[in-house]
């Protein structure tokens, strides 16, 4: 690996593959190209102990397999699987890069684990998805460094705290892009091709409000701060062509209290299928037991961000209160629903009336976690779908809720290749890969495990893509 210095780094040359970014789809792009003989260089916008971008956040992958692999259990078909993200997206998707993604995703975990990652089986509070989602050991910091490990040894070189500004187009092909090391002045660096990787712009507080409104301003960003969408906006300003809508995002209800930014995957709350959710005035909104939470946790950050404040509350009582995995902070607590209600900021009286009105509601019938259980409420609205039980047995319990985004879906729209897309017709030498194309697949909503999956099958594609055009 080469080595540079403290101070105006040598940025070397002549490379053939720049790649932008240095999360997970940036680090396959990188390994992959650098396993056909590439000379690559990374450039990673966080200073090192902040690089992954959102992959140090995460905890999976979603894979298809047609049998027991690795630490998954069953099987998991191609048409399974995209009937669950038809069913998150409602259809809004490319189907063949669904279905392409998909299947690629079988062959990437051996593809991982030859490559320093290491997996776990299904842990407490996470069993359902034993089937379909294979856990990281260590979780998304480790896959991070095992990465980071691999592409040392096959000699890519990495520049941390490196920001692009602009990238040089001439006509439909790359020549060479300006970066700025450690916040120095801009410098040019040239190569024969450049995947970028460097995500979406959810940490851009002005772009989301321009997106969403004023409303934006109350959003937390439990992804990292740095992906504030200068190189896709540098690429949509050059004619390149978009893909996805910019108010749809990863955006999930998290606990009210965690940070403003890159607060991860720590602060998500998994309570709400056994809660009864209000917002600020008592009220109830939407219908908490749609589906099992891996496949509908993603919709409640929007849902959340729609009600007055972007706040809600999550309630529960002591029955449920060992049915999900741990939250980070402990959530407030009291011995009668008034009480509680008096903690989080909500009329007594009207919280009271929403419970009493739930609870009268729900009926007797066999209750399952893990599974849709079908006990229902009756003559409530929105009903209560799955899990209605009342809530009824003290101490209760009570989490605010506000939305987090974790990537935004607007995008770079690319082929099957991976290849940047004009109206013109695609980039010669231009690939996208991760959170920057994702809106080419996913239209709106969330299926847990699918943005590493994206990541991971195109990045592999833009590495392998740019290294047979620079070879």
């Amino acid at each position: 690996m080469t080595t540079l210095a403290p101070d105006g780094e040598d940025l070397g040359g002549p490379w053939d593959l720049i790649v932008v970014g240095g999360g997970n789809a940036a680090l396959c792009a990188a390994i992959t190209a650098a396993e056909a003989g590439c000379r690559v260089l990374l450039l990673e916008g966080a200073p090192k102990p902040y690089r992954g971008g959102n992959s140090r956040h995460t905890r999976n992958f979603r894979c298809m397999h047609r049998g027991p692999l690795s630490v998954l259990t069953g099987s998991y078909a191609e048409d399974e699987y995209l009937d669950d993200l038809m069913l998150v997206t409602q259809g809004r998707t490319d189907e063949s890069l669904a279905r392409m993604a998909i299947r690629m995703s079988e062959d990437c975990l051996p593809w991982m684990e030859a490559h320093g990652v290491r997996f776990q089986p299904s842990l407490s509070g996470t069993l359902s998805l034993s089937r379909t989602n294979a856990f990281f050991l260590g979780g998304g910091k480790a896959l991070v460094n095992a990465y980071y490990n691999t592409a040392r040894d096959l000699g890519v070189t990495v520049l941390y705290d490196a920001q692009v500004g602009h990238v040089h187009l001439e006509g439909d092909r790359f020549t060479g892009l300006e970066v700025s090391i450690r916040g120095g002045p801009p410098r040019q660096v040239e190569a024969g091709a450049a995947v970028l990787a460097s995500g979406g712009f959810q940490s851009n507080i002005e772009w989301l409000t321009q997106a969403w409104g004023p409303a934006a301003a109350n959003f937390l960003i439990r992804g990292t701060p740095y992906n504030r969408g200068v190189v896709l906006r540098d690429m949509l300003d050059q004619g390149c062509e978009p893909v996805g809508d910019p108010t749809q995002c990863h955006a999930v209800a998290i606990d009210g209290r965690a940070p403003k930014f890159d607060g991860g995957i720590v602060t998500r709350l998994d309570c709400v299928p056994f809660s009864v959710v209000v917002n600020r005035d008592a009220r109830r909104f939407h219908d908490e037991g749609e589906d099992v939470w891996p496949k509908r946790y993603a919709i409640w950050g929007r849902l959340v961000a729609a009600q007055p404040d972007q706040v809600a509350y999550a309630i529960i009582d002591a029955k449920s209160s060992e049915l999900f995995m741990p939250s980070v902070f402990p959530p407030g607590k009291a011995d009668s629903i008034e009480d509680l209600a008096r903690q989080m900021g909500l009329d007594p009286a009207a919280l009271r009336r929403t419970i009493d009105d739930f609870n009268a509601s729900c009926r007797e019938g066999p209750f399952h976690p893990t599974e849709l259980d079908g006990l229902a409420t009756t003559g409530l609205t929105p009903p209560k779908t799955n899990w209605a039980r009342p809530i009824d047995t003290p101490p209760f319990y009570g989490y605010q809720l506000r939305p987090g985004v974790t990537f935004t879906y607007l995008g770079l729209k690319v082929s099957e290749t991976a290849q940047v897309q004009t109206p013109q017709g695609p980039l010669r030498n231009v690939w996208a890969a991760g959170e920057i194309m994702a809106g080419s697949i996913l239209g709106q909503g969330y299926l847990a495990g699918f943005g590493m999956t994206i990541g991971t099958v195109f990045g592999r594609i833009a590495g392998q893509e740019a290294a047979k055009h620079v070879g």
